[in-house]
């Protein structure tokens, strides 16, 4: 554009607010650039990583978790950019699918930084200083799955058929998955780690559920946007939770005694997907599939070719 055709577009532009052009050129001559480490906010950011010992792989437990929390606010921002659209095609459904499934893969082949990157000596002491804190507690990842999925999906595999579509979300809440990791059992009641959990996100995972609507995909048998689906649904539930769990193994097994979670959960079987069977899309698997569900770990799912 020439010059005056930017100085119209901005008259245009400031206009519309009720504004003067003048004021806001006349601003720009006292205000300083942009740089990288401002825009970022590099200094802030590298401000973030605080150590409760003086253990060095402690830093890379911290900073590991904080990337993980950084892709799901990515993760967040697409599923928002299809939710809230006016329209939806298949396109850009699965354009955002796929965006969304390119975050998880890098996460999950990136465990190998913490699952190799840490002295397994420093990380067991280290670990005592979280309880009760676990990743359980991510707020992000429960509000990605409310947003993948029916409800119902989300529920204990065993508590799945007492809930319906008239169930309160209030009931329903209470008998997701991973409150199955709350419950101390050898009291019946409720982790500190559930306990702060709840007190911290409970309404507002409430207020979530009820305005989350299923994503509306034009066409339901589009072959892109199934194998998507597919693919997001086996990265999330199998993948990821595969690599998290071999990592967790490595270290909670390496010593003598077999250790429990920060948080007290059984964590093996609330984290491995053959005993939650955490599906977001059931439909679109076979049925071989489905009953192999997390025992061969899935790892090269089959691509479709067709759908009938």
């Amino acid at each position: 554009m020439t010059r005056e055709e930017l100085l119209k577009a901005l008259d245009e532009k400031y206009g519309a607010m009720g504004q003067k052009t003048d004021v806001y050129l006349s601003g720009l001559l006292h205000s300083e650039p942009i740089t990288y480490w401002d825009y970022i906010q590099v200094d802030a950011l590298l401000g973030l990583q605080i150590q409760r010992t003086n253990l060095k792989d402690e830093m890379v437990f911290i900073m590991y978790h904080q990337i993980n929390e950084l892709l799901f606010k990515m993760i967040l921002w697409e599923i928002d950019q299809v939710s809230l659209a006016d329209e939806i095609s298949t396109e850009k459904f699965t354009k955002h699918l796929m965006r969304i499934s390119r975050y998880f893969d890098m996460l999950a082949n990136s465990f190998t930084i913490m699952g190799d990157g840490m002295d397994v000596e420093q990380y067991m002491k280290f670990r005592d200083t979280l309880t009760p804190a676990s990743g359980f507690q991510s707020a992000q990842y429960r509000k990605i799955e409310f947003a993948s999925t029916e409800l119902i999906n989300l529920i204990d595999f065993r508590f799945r058929k007492t809930i319906d579509r008239n169930t309160p979300y209030s009931y329903a809440f209470d008998n997701l998955y991973w409150q199955v990791a709350g419950i101390d059992h050898a009291t019946g009641g409720k982790t500190k780690l559930m306990v702060n959990f709840e007190k911290r996100y409970r309404e507002e995972f409430l207020q979530f559920m009820e305005k989350y609507k299923s994503l509306p995909p034009a066409d339901q048998k589009d072959l892109d946007l199934v194998n998507a689906m597919r693919h997001y649904d086996h990265t999330v539930n199998v993948k990821w939770v595969m690599h998290h769990f071999n990592a967790a193994r490595k270290y909670l097994e390496s010593g003598k005694e077999k250790a429990e979670a920060t948080g007290g959960s059984d964590w093996q079987k609330y984290m491995h997907p053959r005993y939650q069977r955490r599906i977001f899309f059931p439909d679109l698997w076979m049925e071989d599939e489905l009953e192999n569900w997390g025992v061969d770990n899935l790892e090269d799912h089959k691509v479709l070719t067709s759908v009938d």
